[in-house]
């Protein structure tokens, strides 16, 4: 019997011949109703799909026969990952698929907004002739800041410096080496805020990075300077750009993402003449949807016909065999990953990852563990979907160091896996282990020994070690309605510094930061979210 593929919402007629041509045999039911696609997803054993199929828990309870879902595109919201892992569906995407189309469109923002094209049609439309108020500027000579430095970034950049631009970036993952061969000088953010003339965002919506262009930062960047979005919504507060812009302290922004999409009618941008956008129209162009689906189908065709297995985003690089030593350990391996990644931040550009593996875990597989740690690395700063297949190709073209060690001491515990981030200008260290094969743990940070849950919302603070800095600590979160869940404490051997890690329910804003990092003795505090 051939394999059986459903394509549930619009995919090219390319990439259905493809499909067909492998021998598979293949029904197109674009817009079913969620029962209507259960009642017929038992009989499949591929689902091809882009944004508006919801491929739910319920869904895959149905999908008997199932074997792989594929996403025509890089997003895999619509996806019940977790229900998908557990019924052993593999689920791929087609990343880098639409990312000419996107760095186009940002490029285009850029043009329009540096000679006004937007409010000049406007103008002429309306019956006027204005050429004295449209005099824009010439885009040669002046300096390009990106936010981060891949796929899409990496040809923005191109394209610009084929006007004349120069180029900075901040990409805290990136050796100055690889950034050399991009075109790009490395700046710190507040070095990108001081010298761009245009600033194009390129980094994914975390807690790190939600509303990274804050109404302090707009007061830093050059008078006139140019902001482009057509990365994520949320990355710029907006009610502070628009009073950025009401005030003229900005030449003008564009955006092709919002926070809350579609924007209201009465959002304080949509009134601002210095302001343009689009209705998140960033993958929209023939040639990407053409791409993602023929993509797509060649993935589906592979896996279906010989086993090959190509951008999927939940299967784990593990074999059986394996897995039964080093399970318990990949959850930790992508915490830790995503933890010293967080940390290190201000490395001033990570040039080293180092994995260590200790006790039983020295004699253990450590591929699969090294992969998780590097997409836990790399997953909170780079808009591009990165797996455990993809990660290691990811740190080699960021010209990352990935070194493995192994070592029978594990101190205190059976097994110890430890991270190492070196960058230019210090070291991070992350070590961790599994309590009862199931409870990840945080043993290490730098030079601090802990017990710490790596897990949800952190506040992560360095100190003095003196009396009261955790009663302030906690009266400051208390009164700012930030519950404590858990905290662990450290000191230095010497006890020259002291150390907390606390867990809390939801994370504190801007100011409470500035005000935690204002208290007695308090030399640092940061956040992270796991």
């Amino acid at each position: 019997m051939p394999n059986r593929v459903l394509v549930a919402d619009d995919l090219s007629a390319e990439g259905i011949r493809i499909l067909r041509e492998a021998g598979l045999e293949v029904d197109v039911k674009v817009g079913l109703p969620p029962d209507a696609l259960a009642d017929l997803i038992g009989d499949y054993d591929a689902l091809a799909v882009r944004s508006a199929t919801k491929v739910t828990a319920k869904l895959l309870e149905r999908a008997a026969r199932l074997k792989v879902v594929g996403r025509a595109g890089v997003g895999v919201d619509n996806v019940d990952l977790d229900a998908a892992t557990r019924r052993g569906v593999v689920v791929m995407n087609t990343p880098g698929g639409s990312s000419v189309t996107v760095a186009e469109l940002t490029v285009a923002h850029i043009l329009a907004l540096a000679r006004h094209v937007a409010q000049a049609t406007a103008s002429v439309k309306g019956g006027k002739w204005e050429k004295k108020r449209f005099q824009g500027r010439e885009l040669a000579g002046k300096t390009l800041g990106v936010v981060g430095i891949g796929n899409i970034g990496s040809i923005v950049v191109n394209r610009c410096r084929a006007f004349g631009m120069r180029a900075v970036a901040y990409d805290p993952f990136i050796s100055a080496d690889a950034a050399a061969r991009l075109g790009v000088t490395p700046v710190t953010l507040d070095e990108l805020w001081a010298q761009a003339d245009v600033v194009s965002l390129h980094v994914p919506l975390t807690e790190q990075t939600r509303n990274l262009v804050s109404a302090d930062v707009l007061r830093r960047l050059r008078p006139g300077a140019l902001l482009v979005n057509c990365a994520r919504g949320g990355l710029v507060d907006e009610a502070a750009l628009a009073e950025a812009l009401a005030e003229g302290r900005l030449g003008g922004a564009a955006f092709d993402v919002f926070e809350k999409e579609p924007p209201a009618p009465d959002h304080p941008l949509l009134r601002s003449e210095r302001f343009i956008c689009t209705p998140h129209i960033g993958a929209s162009t023939e040639e990407a949807q053409a791409a993602v689906a023929v993509g797509i189908a060649e993935q589906l065709a592979a896996y279906l016909a010989r086993g090959e297995v190509k951008n999927a985003v939940n299967l784990p690089a593990v074999s059986p065999e394996a897995l039964e030593r080093v399970g318990p350990y990949l959850e930790l391996a992508l915490r830790l990953g995503s933890l010293a990644a967080q940390l290190g931040l201000g490395l001033g550009g990570v040039e080293e990852v180092k994995v260590e593996f200790a006790g039983e875990l020295a004699s253990a597989p450590q591929r699969p563990l090294t992969a998780r740690v590097l997409r836990g690395l790399f997953q909170h700063f780079l808009e591009e979907p990165v797996n455990e297949v993809s990660a290691p190709a990811v740190a080699r073209d960021r010209g990352i160091a990935v070194r493995e060690e192994r070592s029978a001491d594990a101190e205190d515990y059976v097994s110890l896996l430890t991270v190492r981030l070196r960058g230019q200008a210090r070291e991070v260290v992350v070590s961790g282990t599994v309590f009862g094969r199931k409870e990840p743990r945080v043993v290490r940070v730098n030079q601090f020994r802990l017990a710490a849950e790596p897990e949800g919302d952190l506040v992560i603070c360095e100190n003095d070690d003196a009396p009261g800095v955790v009663g302030n600590l906690g009266v400051a979160l208390g009164e700012a309605g930030v519950n404590i869940a858990r905290i662990a404490l450290a000191r230095a051997d010497d006890r020259s510094a002291a150390f907390c890690l606390l867990n809390v329910d939801s994370p504190p804003g801007p100011e409470l930061l500035e005000r935690l990092r204002r208290l007695p003795h308090v030399r640092s505090v940061r956040v992270a979210r796991i």
